[in-house]
């Protein structure tokens, strides 16, 4: 039998392979605990294809690396487990990574960052509860559902506006929406074992995940009100999205008959698999206004990259 649905936010990836109202803000205006890290070259491999040149993330040093937010200047976040298996976030701006960890953290993980350099993502504290957080340019705001067991940001855009996930008391998963200062919960209609909002472009339109009956997991769109559910031709029994640009391109991952993940693309209703060269594993994150992917895949390891149409689309 396949992956099932999770509760984790981002650790839905499903990977068979060992390891995805009122505001309640607490905003701290902390020094970044940062650590810069100049490297000669961001591309342990750069592979050419048909459609896009694929470009290997990894931070220097690393054990596992994830690539998971990207915005319209090229900037990336991601995380990465360091040498004693903790995880930290990090942002790729300009050919140098700079690492950094939320107040209190043992875990931060680095998922999203608009146009305005703001980098959105969540984080466990020392009882291993998950929080949302904002770094705006070295001021951190912590942030939790009213109510919420568990909080995971997932996306952000230009505008301000946070998707997540977030557990009831009852252990119910729903997503959510962060506009000006106020949440609205997110649930897919008939969606039996939880939603989560992905991600959300300029326009307001939100895609993400939903669980249902069988614990299967499908995509869906969110669009002036209506729900509309995605599934990638074929898939086994998962279709996850966390990615959309203002054109509507939209990117996520599937699995197929043998139970392996792929990236994909949907454009204008077509569907286009994504795959790293030579992995096993490979899923989507985010997409630019330039056509521009990241994402992980495996190979010898967890890795991060970044994909570039050839040639690159305008935005």
């Amino acid at each position: 039998m396949g992956p099932k649905f999770s509760k984790e936010g981002e650790e839905t990836l499903k990977y068979k392979i060992s390891a995805v109202l009122a505001l309640v803000v607490l905003s701290v205006a902390v020094a970044l605990a940062q650590t810069p890290t100049n490297t000669a070259s961001t591309q342990s491999a750069t592979v050419v294809t048909g459609s896009f040149t694929f470009t290997a993330i990894n931070f220097p040093g690393a054990n596992r690396n994830r690539t998971l937010g990207l915005n319209d200047h090229g900037d990336i976040v991601g995380d990465y487990l360091d040498s004693a298996g903790v995880r930290h976030g990090y942002v790729l701006h300009q050919g140098n990574f700079t690492s950094f960890d939320a107040p209190g953290a043992i875990d931060t993980r680095g998922l999203a960052i608009n146009n305005r350099g703001v980098i959105g993502g969540r984080f466990l504290d020392s009882n291993n509860v998950s929080h949302g957080y904002l770094l705006d340019h070295g001021a951190f705001t912590i942030f939790d559902f009213p109510g919420a067991t568990l909080t995971a940001l997932q996306g952000m855009n230009d505008l301000g506006q946070v998707v997540g996930t977030y557990n009831d008391p009852a252990g119910n998963q729903h997503g959510f929406l962060l506009s000006a200062g106020n949440f609205t919960t997110i649930d897919f209609p008939g969606a039996a074992t939880g939603t989560i909002a992905g991600g959300i472009n300029d326009r307001g339109q939100i895609v993400g995940t939903y669980g249902d009956a069988a614990g299967n997991a499908h995509g869906f769109m969110l669009s002036a009100g209506n729900f509309t559910s995605i599934d990638f031709p074929g898939a086994l029994d998962t279709t996850q999205l966390f990615g959309i640009n203002t054109n509507g391109e939209i990117v996520g991952f599937y699995d197929d008959g043998n139970g392996v993940l792929h990236g994909f693309t949907l454009i204008a209703g077509n569907f286009s698999a994504i795959d790293f060269p030579g992995a096993f594993q490979t899923s989507a994150f985010r997409v630019n206004e330039a056509g521009q992917i990241v994402g992980i895949y495996n190979l010898f390891g967890q890795h991060g990259f970044l994909a570039t149409p050839n040639p690159i689309q305008k935005p």
